[in-house]
Order: C-alpha cells, then sequence, then structure tokens
C-alpha cells in the first residue's frame, strides 16, 4: 500500500509541475552577458534580494577567477527543506553558475524542479504545488533576465524521482556515512572549526544551520589542485558549475554526503562510461576529503 502511495503522489507532482515534457535537465541557461562576473553577480544579488532570497555564499570554483557560483535560499525553501526527512535541507539551497570566456559571461542555474524530484521525488507527501510554486517563482525571477534554456542531459522524470546511473550504482538514500558524533552540537564544532581552518585544502562556502531541528547543511568547495575540483571538473564539463560546492549535512549526531557516483552522474547525466572511469577515484577522494571534515 505504502508504495502505491508514493507512486501515486509521484504523479500528481509530475502533473502539476511547470514542464509538461516526460523529461528535464538539471540546468537552465540564463544568457550571455557582455558584463564581466563581478558586475553580473552584482546584479544577480540584487535581484535576489529584492525578490525577498537570502545570500549565503559565493565562491570560485578550482580557484579560477573565470569561474563564480552564487548560492542563495529564502525562507520559504528552508522551512519547505524541513518537511522532508531524509536531508531535505540539501535542496534549501539554489545555486547560479558563471563562465567568463570569449569575454562574455554565461549565466547558468539549476533547474529547481529536476533537483526537487531528485532530492524529494520519494518523500514527496502532499507537497506537490508549494514545490511547483517555489520551482516556478525561481524559474519566473531568472526568467526576466533572460531566455530559460534547459541543459546538461535528458533524464526522464519518472527515472529521476529514483535515479541511479548504472545497476549496483547508489541513489539518493545511499549516502556517504561520514562521522557519527555524540552529540549534534560535537559534530557542528568540529565541522565548523575543520572549515575555519580549511583542512584539506577545503573552504566553507555556505552554511544553514536549524538549531532547533538540529540539522545543518555547509557547502563545501574542493580546492585541493590534484584531488579536488581542479582535477575532476574540467574532465567531466565546467558548464555545470552551477552544481557546486558540495555539500555536508548534519542530521542530529550522524553527517553524511551525497555519494560521488550518485551526485555526479545527477548533475552531470550526459557523461559515458568512458569519462567517468577517467574520474574512477574522484568519488573517494571527495568521501575522503568530507570525513577529513567530521574528525578532529
Amino acid at each position: 500500500m505504502k508504495n502505491k502511495i508514493s507512486i501515486l503522489l509521484m504523479m500528481l507532482f509530475l502533473t502539476g509541475m511547470t514542464v509538461s515534457a516526460q523529461e528535464l535537465q538539471p540546468f537552465y541557461k540564463v544568457g550571455q552577458f557582455d558584463k564581466a562576473i563581478p558586475a553580473l553577480s552584482e546584479q544577480v544579488e540584487n535581484n535576489l534580494t529584492n525578490a525577498g532570497y537570502e545570500i549565503l555564499g559565493s565562491y570560485h570554483p578550482e580557484n579560477k577567477d573565470t569561474l563564480f557560483v552564487l548560492c542563495y535560499t529564502s525562507n520559504s525553501l528552508k522551512q519547505l527543506s524541513l518537511q522532508f526527512p531524509d536531508r531535505g535541507p540539501l535542496a534549501a539551497v539554489m545555486k547560479v553558475g558563471f563562465i567568463r570566456t570569449q569575454g562574455k559571461t554565461i549565466l547558468s542555474i539549476v533547474n529547481p524542479e529536476y533537483m526537487f524530484l531528485a532530492y524529494y521525488g520519494q518523500q514527496l507527501n502532499g507537497h506537490e504545488a508549494a514545490l511547483k510554486a517555489q520551482s516556478e517563482e525561481i524559474t519566473n525571477l531568472f526568467g526576466k533576465m533572460g531566455k530559460l534554456t534547459p541543459f546538461g542531459g535528458m533524464v526522464e522524470q519518472k527515472r529521476l524521482v529514483h535515479y541511479h546511473y548504472k545497476m549496483l550504482m547508489p541513489y539518493f538514500d545511499d549516502p556517504d556515512e561520514l562521522a557519527t558524533f555524540d552529540s549534534f552540537e560535537e559534530g557542528l564544532r568540529i565541522i565548523q572549526k575543520n572549515l575555519s581552518a580549511r583542512k584539506g585544502n577545503t573552504q566553507k562556502v555556505y552554511q544553514l544551520i536549524f538549531p532547533k531541528q538540529k540539522i545543518a547543511v555547509f557547502g563545501v568547495a574542493l580546492l585541493n589542485p590534484e584531488t579536488g575540483e581542479a582535477d575532476f571538473l574540467p574532465t567531466i564539463g565546467e558548464n555545470h558549475i552551477a552544481a557546486m560546492p558540495y555539500e555536508i549535512i548534519l542530521q542530529g549526531k550522524n553527517a553524511t554526503s551525497l555519494a560521488g557516483k550518485y551526485r555526479i552522474a545527477l548533475y552531470w547525466p550526459e557523461l559515458g562510461m568512458g569519462t567517468f572511469m577517467k574520474i574512477i577515484k574522484t568519488p573517494g577522494r571527495i568521501e575522503d576529503a568530507l570525513q577529513a571534515l567530521t574528525s578532529e
């Protein structure tokens, strides 16, 4: 009975969202602009704050001046994310990507509908209308800056709800278990301390803390030039940088992250097995870097 209810809720969600096609792509290209990244990012920040959003943080992936990511949220996104018990606040943070090339800046965003279906599809519980409203609000806001063009690789909606790349590969609910602490407060202290020290050549891009619920999400830049973003992003595609940064989520005493073989495949679904083989060590290296941030 539970499976039948989940399937029914999923179908209601799919038919209620703004995109009627049976396939979705992970990103929207907003447009190509003459402004340099600092000026364009200031414009985007102003648009977001004027619309009631909160800027959480930003950074240059790979430490490149030509790449930039801006992370934001809202009270509505935060409160809605708390309705989903399985790492829901991961989808409370939306991202904007900036790429400077040939005198132009390409602006892109994560497709909120794509993210919501991937992260929330198994646990909708009657929140379909609220998710639809959030998705439309974001796309309408950025639609005022340009014509939104989806890109990044087609994924069927029904597959996205329980996405995995290949047989025996992890799903959303197969996270990397990073650490178990004696308390939420201990975990928060250790992770914050390590991020402040930039342990393992990492950088805190943002943190989102729900003290009452004992949940915290950390956006983490992986800046080790040999094993981090500079190693894998040029191989899999820097045009997808709105998927960055990587995240740690602390829920109660447990710190986890999305498995690399799930998260990379989710936001780079077009990649063939040959390309994935070139970064075969990357998921393990990401797990190691994040795990180090959870240890004293």
